[in-house]
């Protein structure tokens, strides 16, 4: 981790520190009494409940030091305007003192895999960090990146956002040599307006980015497409249909123990095989080979990379229950990455029940984007049980795509939903549960394993 003086953080943010303690280091920090580490610096938030509140608490926990706006005792601490901008501006004093190559990543569906795949091909050559889980915000981000080593080579950022301006605040303090925007999609369309809006949300993240930066954008994207001419840094473009890309997926096919597919660019052709369920993957790994390419990853290390690949933990996990088996797919979820998993659990054999909860942040999209997911969910599924208010709407589409009504369930009661399941599964099945974070479909699969006393 790294060990940063408080004299070197007052620098960077702008703080004072009290001429005793400007030799105090520490090692990370974190805005939550609770979860704080010994030698960590505690961040002292002012929003709903007031964390200097929480400094003795933090300090009896063994926090190093402490960053705050006001004093309220004798202890090591950096006293600032603004704790939050100031978090921020540690971690960008820390990352450019790094001699590491910063890549972004942000998009729709799929930049937390795609996150996870750079980071796999970049490891098999150097040293590599990442953004933990969902460090993906204007805390998490500067947090995640104050915990890497200080010799650290790569440094993998996932940038979240659900409103305009937050990827440009992650890319200013980021500054990423590198981008990648892997979709434009309906996410977060509530508060963007239009997919229009979602993709110039996304482009903040060039923001911060230098004038030899570069971007990779996928090429299958309508809108990201649109801009390739209006672009402020270098891209390069990646794809499976778009024979115009410079990187091309093609020959892709799944296979029992995974995906197989060739890379076509201006090198030459390799192939590619991923231990992966779903050729959505595959444009994700193509943003991971193009990335690796351009830290100049050879194809061997690349190709070993993505062979070696595990996702985190919540997406697309799976295992067998009782003789069921079982798609754990519960970290996110929208239109694009519903019809990608409902793809996967149509190719399974045995029956197929897709357990699937509201889809949220859709705004006055989301009666249309369930009606539609109801469709496809009764191409892909024999049973359908939904979870959520915002689902009566994907029920009627299940209907409308010519799903028999006695397979098609509803509930917004997480324990009758785990309940109908133990009655209705059976060995040989295949359950795929998914839904928006908020819905916590992981909690639906715990308590329909959970045996009765």
């Amino acid at each position: 981790m790294a060990q940063i003086t408080l004299q070197q953080a007052a620098l960077w943010c702008g703080g004072h520190v009290a001429e005793k303690y400007r030799n105090v280091a520490f090692d990370g920090a974190h805005f939550d009494s609770r979860k704080l580490q010994k030698g960590q610096l505690f961040v002292a938030l002012v929003a709903a409940r007031d964390g200097h509140d929480f400094i003795p608490a933090a300090i009896e926990k063994g926090a190093a030091a402490v960053l705050c706006s006001r004093i309220t005792g004798d202890y090591p601490a950096i006293v600032v305007e603004d704790t939050h901008i100031a978090l921020g501006q540690i971690a960008a004093g820390y990352l450019k003192q790094m001699d590491a190559q910063i890549i972004g990543v942000t998009g729709s569906v799929g930049k937390s895999t795609t996150k996870e795949m750079i980071a796999s091909v970049a490891a098999t050559t150097y040293k590599v960090c990442k953004t933990p889980a969902n460090h993906n915000n204007d805390l998490g981000l500067p947090a995640a990146v104050l915990a890497m080593d200080a010799d650290t080579r790569v440094v993998v950022l996932e940038m979240g956002m659900s409103h305009f301006g937050e990827i440009e605040y992650l890319s200013r303090i980021a500054n990423p040599r590198l981008g990648v925007i892997i979709n434009v999609g309906t996410m977060h369309i509530e508060n963007l307006g239009s997919r229009e809006g979602i993709l110039q949300a996304k482009l903040e993240i060039t923001k911060g980015m230098p004038r030899d930066g570069k971007l990779f954008l996928y090429g299958d994207n309508d809108l990201l497409w649109s801009v390739r001419e209006e672009l402020p840094v270098e891209s390069t473009y990646f794809g499976v249909s778009n024979e115009k890309c410079d990187l091309q997926a093609c020959n892709i096919q799944q296979r029992s123990d995974g995906i197989c597919f060739d890379v076509r660019y201006s090198g030459g052709e390799f192939p590619v095989y991923l231990p992966l369920e779903g050729a959505h993957y595959v444009s994700d790994a193509m943003a991971a080979i193009s990335v690796g390419l351009e830290l100049g990853i050879s194809v061997e290390h690349i190709q070993k990379g993505l062979a070696a690949f595990q996702n985190m933990e919540g997406r697309q996990e799976i295992f067998d229950y009782q003789g069921i088996t079982v798609i754990k797919d519960c970290y996110n979820a929208g239109p694009e990455s519903m019809a990608a998993a409902l793809q996967v659990l149509k190719n399974r054999p045995g029956r197929k029940i897709a357990v699937l909860g509201d889809m949220l942040e859709l705004g006055a999209h989301s009666r249309q984007a369930h009606f539609e997911t109801g469709v496809i969910a009764a191409k892909c599924a024999d049973v359908l049980m939904c979870y959520g208010p915002e689902c009566v709407a994907m029920a009627e589409g299940a209907l409308k795509g010519g799903m028999k009504k006695e397979l098609l369930y509803h509930f917004t009661d997480r324990d009758l939903l785990a309940e109908a399941l133990r009655q209705l599964a059976a060995p040989g099945d295949v359950m795929l549960f998914k839904g928006s974070r908020g819905m916590k479909m992981e909690l639906a699969l715990e308590q329909f394993m959970k045996k009765e006393s």
